[in-house]
């Protein structure tokens, strides 16, 4: 048995060493790795693993720099990406207060510190990660019902948001991006892939959304001022164009990179603030380059019309309109800058010869300045100056042309006609001999005469008196011989086959460059200048002489002195708070000059001079109105400031000052403002609410102008809309003497409430139907004769007793209808044809619709140009009609515009039969069919409706039944 267990091999083992139970555990520093020395990193993995590990600011600073020095972080890779992530998760939260702590010292050293960490996330991959991570706080945040609840969450949204402003901040970092990132690739789908990035980040408005998004969370005062910028379009929309100008000049190679920022930052909706900085910069600034601009805005055909419009409204607005006696050189400069945009372009200047003859185009409320650059442009080629001309005398005497155009339209056609028709005559007068022969010449001239409108007809005999004394003699010209064609407007106007324009130099219009390096802040206004303080002569050294000392005599104050009155408590306001510290000694002087105004009103963060501002404002527009050109010097940019300005502080009466200053300026400068606003409500990027007050304040200037014209009181007012109803008269004033009707005491001022249209309209219905109501309550009082004494009687105890109609002159009313009712119908019928107008807003269509019968209510019947108001806005108000009828309010609106025409024209109905025929048939078949769709009957508003539809009904009824043989033509072919 023994053998069976013996061994196979045997191995002999050292004896153990028995270690103690308990032993000293080493230190976790010691088991953990060393810190790696800087010099041992050799890749961005080694960098990697060194952030991910807490470094030090001295290790992060090394880090940084060897980030910022190596060319592979900023190409993307997974490594780069891993890089940007890690610094944007682990170091930004940890370090972003010590570095912008450091970048605000002295120190050289520790103010660089900063500009590395942003110079390693100044690419294509950091940006994205930035943006990524600031919509993943908003979305968190969205979750989480608000930031309050997590006190970090706002200061993570804030650190971002500064990092992300100091990336993109500068003139030329977009450039400086695409170094990093694009230029480094070689061409291929990557580098396109990357640079459509870019192009969306930036242009496309996926930095501008999500910031602003994570601005309005957290709110705009926890977010310092110097980053607004990143999350405000108009700004954001410069900083973008600013970029662009850099990096095109700079380097020839960008001109494809730029040309895709502004296409697509072209759709962020403040394209007009984009192209006019180009055209600043590229084409006004010394030493630009046309090229650049073409290179930037027109490689591709897409947006060449809409930069064009801009371009060409641009230049009319800061230079044409306002040259007056070196016009010449400034139309010259002009149309050189025209001449280098075109460039011989086919499809720009067909755009060109298209906006001459469209109805929204020909430079449609500027001067005639535009359109003479335009002309001298097209007239190098004469086959094109041809087509404007046989275009424009073909649309000039087209008959729905001549009856539904705008009066501002054909104007400014006319003198396209008259400008194309004089270098026709030049370059080729066979051809204007042979056009003036053809039957469209004859058919324009003869459909011009035939109007109704005199200023139709005024119109076309002075193209058709023009253009006969450039073909035939002096004694074979036709001559129509008329007392008003001899005005200095008409004169003026048949001067322009005269004129003659060529491109020449741009000195007259150019600027000096300069564009601002730090996007984030706007120019702040200029500081009041400190008063110098007068040097009081040091006393002279007296005489010292021995004084007898003071006797100091104790008196017992217990005893009350009957003579002395204490104040009571609350007597002097500027010692009402109880803090000492918070009462205000060194009060803010109220502005005597419009300039100093207009500095209170740009200082956004004074409570004091906004408020100040606000109520000196109405005041001191109209105390200078008519000193000096203080107002109109300063009107379009104390009215842009107006329009524009928010209430930041809460102020009482906000909107009620604000509407008065608006008015005061109207009515001081009404030839410029009041086109200045009507293209400002159609064409400016403002509100609703800003919106409204435009047209209310139009409205109410034009009634205020008509309420006190002096030669209207003179000649003891015509028309009872020539003096306020009493109603409305005590918004504007409060016992003011009725010997001085023709000023408006500032002293006096009211504020005038929101629905100031509302009340206007309100009393103007209320004149319309009271005839109404009278016959109505006449028919059931009885036998004729106790009608008859019913009605006198009532006449005659009547507080709202209307004066006798008489023709006298009323300057106002063409005033009015030429700068208040024109302006503000032709932009409308331009606003329609686009595909989403803001006018079509039930509400603002509402009130646009009163404004407009206002305007004509104010006008009264003895102006002139009565019948072409009536047409227009008879022609305006069907052509509306489809957008009134969805909207109870804009309903309203057109029944009120309509009684307005109504009510100015019921002395002469019978010329409104012979000329507006077919519009009254068709007015009252769709005003009837809407009184019928109409239940009424509640008390409410649809009971007003039906009431005013009824009144319309009414007097289009009578003025059918006692005209019905002028009607019975037109009545026949209506169906």
């Amino acid at each position: 048995m023994e053998e069976l267990f013996t061994p196979v091999s045997t191995t002999y083992l050292k004896a153990k060493i028995e270690e103690p139970q308990f032993r000293e555990s080493k230190s976790s520093q010691s088991e953990t790795a060393q810190p790696v020395s800087i010099s041992t990193i050799e890749t961005l993995d080694d960098a990697i693993e060194v952030l991910k590990n807490e470094p030090d600011y001295d290790t992060l600073v090394k880090i940084l720099r060897y980030i910022s020095t190596t060319p592979a972080a900023q190409v993307p890779s997974p490594q780069s990406a891993a890089l940007i992530q890690t610094i944007i998760t682990d170091i930004v939260p940890n370090y972003w207060p010590l570095l912008i702590e450091g970048s605000e010292t002295t120190d050289k050293d520790e103010n660089q510190n900063l500009n590395l960490l942003v110079s390693c996330l100044r690419n294509v991959t950091g940006l994205n990660a930035l943006v990524a991570n600031i919509k993943s706080l908003v979305q968190h945040t969205e979750q989480t019902k608000g930031p309050n609840q997590h006190s970090d969450t706002v200061l993570h949204f804030v650190s971002f948001i500064q990092l992300t402003s100091a990336v993109l901040e500068g003139t030329s970092s977009l450039w400086d991006i695409c170094s990093a990132s694009i230029n480094r690739l070689q061409e291929g789908q990557q580098k396109k892939l990357l640079t459509q990035t870019l192009v969306s980040l930036t242009a496309g408005g996926r930095v501008l959304s999500i910031v602003s998004a994570a601005i309005d969370k957290i709110g705009k005062e926890k977010v310092p001022n110097t980053c607004h910028w990143i999350g405000d379009g108009p700004t954001y929309t410069q900083w973008v164009a600013k970029n662009v100008v850099m990096a095109i000049q700079a380097n020839p190679d960008a001109k494809e990179i730029c040309f895709e920022l502004v296409q697509r930052c072209m759709s962020l909706g403040y394209s007009d603030a984009l192209v006019q900085l180009l055209i600043k910069e590229l084409l006004l600034a010394p030493g630009a380059s046309a090229a650049d601009f073409v290179a930037c805005c027109f490689l591709q055909p897409q947006r060449v019309k809409k930069i064009l419009d801009i371009l060409l409204s641009y230049l009319a607005r800061e230079y044409l309109n306002q040259a007056t006696e070196t016009v010449d050189d400034v139309v010259s400069a002009a149309a050189q800058i025209l001449t280098s945009v075109i460039a011989g372009d086919r499809f720009r200047q067909e755009h060109l010869v298209n906006w001459c003859v469209s109805s929204s185009g020909a430079g449609l409320g500027d001067a005639v300045g535009i359109r003479r650059a335009v002309l001298a442009v097209l007239s190098q080629d004469k086959d094109v100056i041809v087509n404007v001309f046989e275009k424009s005398l073909s649309q000039f005497g087209d008959e729905l042309y001549i009856k539904h155009a705008a009066i501002l339209q054909q104007d400014v056609h006319t003198e396209i006609l008259l400008l194309s028709a004089g270098y026709v005559h030049r370059l080729a007068p066979m051809k204007l001999n042979m056009l003036m022969r053809s039957s469209t010449y004859l058919t324009t001239i003869s459909n011009r005469i035939a109007s109704t409108q005199p200023r139709l007809r005024l119109l076309g005999m002075a193209v058709g008196e023009t253009l006969s004394s450039l073909k035939d003699g002096s004694e074979t010209k036709l001559d129509f011989k008329l007392d008003e064609g001899e005005s200095a407007e008409i004169a003026s106007l048949k001067s322009l086959v005269h004129v003659v324009d060529k491109p020449g130099s741009i000195e007259s219009i150019a600027r000096p460059s300069g564009i601002a390096t730090t996007p984030s802040t706007k120019a702040a206004p200029q500081s009041k200048p400190s008063k110098l303080q007068p040097t009081r002569p040091k006393p002279a050294s007296a005489v010292t002489t021995n004084l007898p000392k003071a006797i100091i005599e104790e008196i017992d104050s217990s005893e009350d002195d009957e003579d002395l009155i204490p104040y009571p408590k609350g007597s002097d306001p500027e010692d009402s708070d109880e803090d000492a510290t918070l009462v205000q000694r060194n009060k803010i002087k109220a502005p005597v000059y419009i300039r100093n105004l207009i500095l209170y009103f740009r200082d956004l963060e004074s409570y004091d001079k906004q408020k100040l501002a606000l109520k000196t404002a109405p005041v001191l527009i109209r105390r200078k109105a008519n000193y000096g050109t203080e107002v109109s010097s300063h009107a379009d940019e104390l009215a842009t400031i107006l329009v524009g300005l928010q209430d930041k502080f809460e102020l009482e009466d906000f909107e009620e000052q604000k509407r008065q200053s608006i008015m005061a300026l109207l009515v001081a400068q009404p030839k410029l403002m009041a086109p200045w606003f009507a293209r400002s409500f159609f064409e400016g990027d403002f509100s609703l609410s800003q919106r409204t007050t435009i047209l209310v304040s139009i409205g109410l200037a034009a009634r205020e102008i008509a309420g006190y014209d002096v030669s209207i009181h003179q000649a003891a007012a015509a028309f009872p809309s020539k003096q306020l109803p009493e109603k409305i008269e005590s918004l504007y004033l409060s016992d003011m003497p009725s010997s001085t009707p023709d000023t408006l005491p500032n002293s006096q001022l009211k504020a005038l409430p929101a629905n100031a249209i509302e009340s206007i309209s309100k009393d103007l219905v209320s004149n319309f139907l009271a005839p109404v109501a009278a016959e109505a309550a006449d028919s059931q009082s009885g036998p004729d004769v106790l009608k008859l004494q019913t009605y006198k009687a009532r006449y005659k105890n009547s507080s709202l007793t209307r004066p006798k109609v008489r023709a006298i002159p009323n300057t106002t009313a063409s005033l009015l209808a030429s700068y208040f009712f024109s302006p503000l119908t032709a932009h409308f019928q331009v606003a329609l044809r686009s595909p989403r107008s803001v006018t079509l807003n039930p509400a603002l269509l509402a009130i646009y619709l009163q404004t407009l019968g206002v305007i004509v209510h104010s006008a009264g019947p003895s102006t002139l140009s009565l019948p072409q108001l009536t047409s227009e806005l008879w022609n305006l108000l069907l052509g509306v009609r489809v957008h009134a009828v969805e909207d109870l309010g804009a309903l309203r609106g057109w029944l009120v515009a309509m009684a307005a025409l109504l009510e100015v024209n019921g002395g002469d109905m019978r010329r409104l039969c012979e000329t507006q025929s077919r519009e009254i048939v068709e007015t009252r078949d769709w005003v009837s069919r809407v009184f019928e769709r109409i239940r009424g009957g509640d008390g409410g508003d649809e009971n007003d409706v039906k009431m005013l539809a009824a009144g319309v009904l009414i007097r289009l009824g009578e003025a059918i039944e006692k005209y019905q043989a002028l009607l019975m033509g037109d009545m026949i072919g209506y169906s």
